[in-house]
């Protein structure tokens, strides 16, 4: 199959993709699963009286919102065959889910943590709530405030509600794109088994849960207990599980490409990526970095060794540069990345309540959940281009003990020098230098609450309160095998002594540096690696954290006046939260004893803060007043005074507005102030220094031109270069006296690709809260000539200042040579070498600087729209067609606030996103079917034919159905997602469903 069939292929729902839009579109194509919207639901279908709803803790009538809501119900779960809150979540299209998982497994990070996103703005943007009161992070101690949602009980839930766009004045820190509260079932009566598995149609990603759901009444009714108890599992899968990541894809310069505007990219497809320099046998080398040279036949063909360690030739493929080539006997590019971070969960839940008097209610929630994340197996690089650091080459001579006849023979032949002692060089991955090479994420997660709720009357006026106390804690650790630095180089020297291999070290005449324990590495082919010297180089690596919250919250609310337009209402909180995190790194990690000798330091930090929010409530005018195109007015405020013992103080505002022209027809706007806190991680994250990149050089030849203003930049870079003679000088000498513009021209940096710079990494105590200012409007249509049916479009605009920006080295550079003010702080955060040190040229960037600043700005700008309609046409049972969709007309963001980045129209964030949802039932029997639909979109917002081959993704369309029968006491359920086994839209990975077809089946007992 030749690659544009394989786009093809990949592609081949375009032409489904008009149907859908053109069927969504009939009506307002929506935003939110429309199968549970923000609906003023009929008297069946809803109680009479108030409830509190997300975005207010005034008790109103759910359609009383004046910001968007939206709602994802425990049937719609069960239908679409859900095991995890998180593949709830991704019913929304404003979320962003990582990669579009399907199955809710992953962050990216390799955790298999899941965490709302939405818009696009950043997972930290999103605050999580339970019931409406927040929960502890499940970040590692150094991360974001952030909730897995695999730690949600799905037997107890009972909704989803998500509030989009702010929530600060009513919730605090964190919502700036909005909320998501996970509410959960009141009570629940009697036994219930669900047990679910699927597979994929290629025979792999087997998932599979179990749960247990109990609860009864006591005390005559007055009470009741629940408890839920779950396991989920879901494992890895590599980039060679499926056709288009297997492709080992990769964009490398082209060098057919004469200028900007020929219409050829600048860069090209590479397919069959391989890594030439090494592979898991050993690649060997004449010399190493920067001059480097193959071990050749006297007829030009490299070498390598074979597994079982003699020298035979090595097909480095179609080199493309460094350090990839086409092809070839080097390490596979797809086989050092996954698609999916392996899940296993276990969560324990109770809620219980009792009716202390009729109108005092004490209740009380438990939640023990365990998360396992699995990465996939990662071994240890020692390659040529490493040279000069710790992971460098494999230096070795004759002298070597672990060489075969055969390897000393061919080796002295292709290297005469090589018989006389002269050293060569191994280039290698190995995969059998520790006993495991999987990274685990490990997090238990433990929450008490405890809560008095009650209402009374005065007069007339009806008033509700609540207390409530909890603490909870995530115990998390990461683990994984690393190499000791100091016990590889002892076991890498092997020699003969007394007719046996050991280390040199203890057959030296220092006694010394004798280390019994010492045991040899063979380190030619592939598996040969002593199970003795694998203990003895390998060490525990990872990190144990602690994040734990104090809340306690009390509530008051109810009626004030009574208006013409109605009664007033209000509520008032205060609350106070503590929050504390404790990391501690292992003992190597805290010795620095692998990799880059970074020393890890355990850090210890906390604060608290005293927050006071109140909520009105006004109606202005109702039907009965009478008033022309006036059926109801009625206004919303809150506001909150914020004062967090480190961030300092803060004030927080919403005001809201809702109006009923006529029957069938609410506008409705708002206007917020939101912020976010800075983290105790962005605070007062240990400062710790490591080898590693330094992403772009704005002074590299292939950046010189690129930038927010490449005139700027040329110029700023063009200053250094004039400075600084050296610049742009090699080790041998190339370039010296040259005019500064020729070193400039010829100048490439080796620190963007390897690990040459010496990068320190810490907190910033002078962090200030982020701001940001939300607007939304919109409307509600609910004709009374079309019963069942509502429809609903949302504007919101929500812009952000002062952004709490991860500042990486690259960005101070940029920031540096892209200003036409250059700050002398920004600039003074990294520098270059003077002078080549004999490996770099002058002017490589040799320490940099990554930590948080106050300087992101974010501009979201986009549309939500909803359509509900139930129906039941005669006797052939109930019809419910759920459509939403996002509409994304702008996203940009800077972390500098000089350089911005839009990704609206681009994968990330594409123009349109939208889900449809037709359901069916009678008697016992529903069908369900969804549609998801991407809109066709670019690789990048810049992206045109002269920077990228494929500058424009193809719209994307999956289809799933599913089925359920109830038979009284025992259910059955079977679904197909991705029916038609669409793959991605090519060549984006993220732009689909990578998974591809999956067939699952459940069951439910109910006693």
């Amino acid at each position: 199959m030749t690659n544009r069939e394989q786009q093809q292929r990949m592609g081949r729902s375009r032409g489904l993709a008009g149907l859908m839009v053109s069927t969504a579109f009939v009506a307002i194509f929506a935003a939110t699963p429309a199968y549970a919207q923000d609906t003023a639901a009929s008297a069946s279908e809803e109680p009479a009286h108030d409830i509190v709803v997300t975005g207010s803790r005034i008790r109103r009538d759910r359609a009383a919102e004046s910001a968007p809501l939206d709602v994802v119900d425990a049937q719609t779960i069960t239908d679409r065959g859900f095991t995890s809150a998180a593949q709830a979540l991704n019913q929304l299209t404003s979320n962003s889910p990582m990669l579009n998982q399907a199955d809710g497994s992953g962050n990216g990070s390799g955790s298999g943590q899941q965490f709302p996103n939405l818009f696009g703005l950043g997972a930290g943007r999103t605050l999580t709530l339970v019931n409406g009161r927040r929960m502890v992070t499940s970040s590692s101690g150094l991360g974001d405030a952030q909730v897995d949602a695999n730690i949600i009980p799905l037997g107890l839930l009972d909704r989803v509600e998500v509030v989009q766009g702010g929530g600060a004045a009513v919730y605090g820190s964190d919502a700036i794109a909005g909320v998501v509260n996970y509410v959960l079932k009141d009570k629940f009566e009697g036994i219930e088994l669900d047990g679910q598995n699927g597979i994929s149609s290629r025979g792999d990603f087997h998932t599979y849960s179990l749960r247990g759901t109990a609860g009864t009444n006591f005390a005559g009714g007055r009470g009741n207990v629940a408890i839920d108890v779950s396991y989920a599992k879901s494992p890895t899968l590599m980039f060679s599980a499926r056709p288009l990541s297997a492709l080992g894809r990769l964009t490398v310069s082209n060098p057919d490409d004469t200028g900007p505007s020929d219409g050829i990219p600048s860069v090209k497809e590479l397919f069959d990526a391989h890594f030439w320099e090494f592979n898991s046998n050993g690649v060997l080398f004449n010399t190493p970095a920067p001059f480097t040279r193959f071990l050749t036949q006297s007829n030009g063909t490299p070498l390598q060794f074979d597994s079982s360690g003699n020298v035979v030739p090595y097909n480095p493929g179609t080199q493309v540069g460094i350090p990839f080539s086409s092809g070839g006997d080097g390490y596979a590019y797809r086989d050092l990345a996954g698609l999916r971070t392996g899940v296993e969960r276990f969560t324990g839940n109770l809620i219980a309540h009792y009716d202390v008097t009729d109108a005092i209610k004490l209740r009380t929630e438990l939640l023990y959940a365990r998360t396992e994340g699995t990465e996939i197996p990662q071994g240890q690089s020692r390659t040529i281009l490493n040279y000069g650091t710790y992971a460098g080459p494999v230096i070795f001579t004759i002298d070597n003990p672990y060489l075969t006849d055969q390897a000393k023979a061919a080796l002295s032949a292709a290297r005469p020098a090589f018989a006389a002692g002269a050293p060569l060089f191994l280039s290698k991955y190995f995969n059998d230098l520790t006993p495991d090479n999987t990274q685990t994420y490990k997090t238990d997660t433990y929450r008490a609450l405890l809560a008095l709720d009650g209402d009374f009357s005065a007069g007339e006026r009806n008033f509700y309160w609540s207390v409530s106390g909890s603490y909870a804690r995530v115990n998390g650790k990461t683990r994984g095998w690393n190499v000791d630095n100091t016990k590889y180089a002892n076991a890498i020297d092997s020699v003969l002594s007394g007719g046996k291999i050991v280390c040199g070290i203890n057959a030296d005449a220092d006694t010394t540096n004798d280390d019994p324990a010492c045991a040899p590495i063979n380190p030619f082919g592939n598996g040969n690696v002593s199970s003795a010297a694998r203990n003895y180089v390998s060490v525990r690596t990872g990190q144990d954290y602690t994040n734990e919250q104090t809340d306690l919250l009390a509530t008051i609310g109810g009626d004030v006046v009574r208006l013409p337009g109605g009664t007033v209402k209000f509520s008032l909180a205060y609350e106070h939260r503590d929050e504390q995190v404790s990391y501690t790194p292992l003992e190597a990690n805290q010795l620095g004893l692998f990799e880059g000798g970074t020393m890890e330091v355990a850090q210890k930090a906390g604060y608290n803060t005293d927050e006071l929010s109140g909520e009105l409530l006004i109606p202005l005018v109702d039907q009965a007043m009478n008033v022309p195109i006036v059926r109801l007015l009625e206004a919303s405020a809150a506001g909150r005074l914020v004062d967090n013992s480190i961030a300092g103080k803060e004030q927080v505002w919403d005001l809201g507005l809702r109006w009923q022209p006529v029957d069938g027809i609410t506008l409705r706007v708002s206007r917020s102030r939101n912020f976010r806190a800075p983290t105790l991680a962005m605070l007062f994250a240990p400062s710790t220094t490591a080898l590693g990149s330094v992403g772009f050089d704005p002074c590299d030849a292939d950046r010189i031109s690129s930038g927010s203003n490449p005139s700027v930049r040329q110029a700023n870079c063009l200053a250094a270069f004039q400075a600084n003679p050296n610049y742009g000088v090699e080790a041998d000498g190339t370039n010296a006296g040259k005019s500064a513009a020729e070193r400039l021209a010829a100048f490439q940096d080796p620190s963007e690709n390897f690990e040459r710079a010496t990068i320190t990494t810490g907190g910033n105590p002078n962090l200030r809260n982020e701001i940001s200012d939300t607007f939304t409007y919109g409307v509600v249509l609910q004709p009374a000539f079309v019963p069942g049916l509502t429809i609903s479009a949302d504007r919101i605009e929500i812009d952000l200042k002062d952004g709490l920006s991860a500042f990486t080295t690259e960005d101070f550079t940029s920031a540096c040579y892209d200003n036409t003010t250059p700050d002398p702080t920004v600039c003074s955060a990294f520098t270059r070498l003077a002078a080549s040190d004999g490996v770099s040229p002058g002017g490589t960037i040799v320490t940099g600087t990554t930590t948080t600043f106050n300087a992101g700005v974010v501009k979201y700008r986009g549309e939500v729209y909803a359509l509900d309609y139930t129906f039941a046409p005669g006797d052939i049972g109930t019809f419910h067609l759920g459509v939403s969709a996002t509409h994304n007309s702008l996203l940009t963001t800077s972390v500098t606030g000089e350089t911005f980045t839009r990704t609206d129209n681009t994968y990330e964030k594409p123009t349109w996103e939208g889900r449809l949802n037709l359901d069916w039932s009678r008697g016992k029997v529903r069908v369900s079917y969804q549609a998801y639909y991407l809109d066709k979109t670019k690789a990048a917002y810049d992206a045109t034919i002269e920077n990228n081959p494929n500058p424009i993704l193809d719209s994307n369309l999956t289809h799933s159905i599913s089925a359920q029968v109830d038979l009284g006491g025992f259910s059955l359920r079977a679904g197909i997602d991705n029916f038609t086994d669409e793959g991605p839209s090519y060549p984006q990975i993220a732009y689909g469903d990578i998974l591809g077809r999956r067939f699952w089946i459940g069951a439910k007992v109910k006693m």
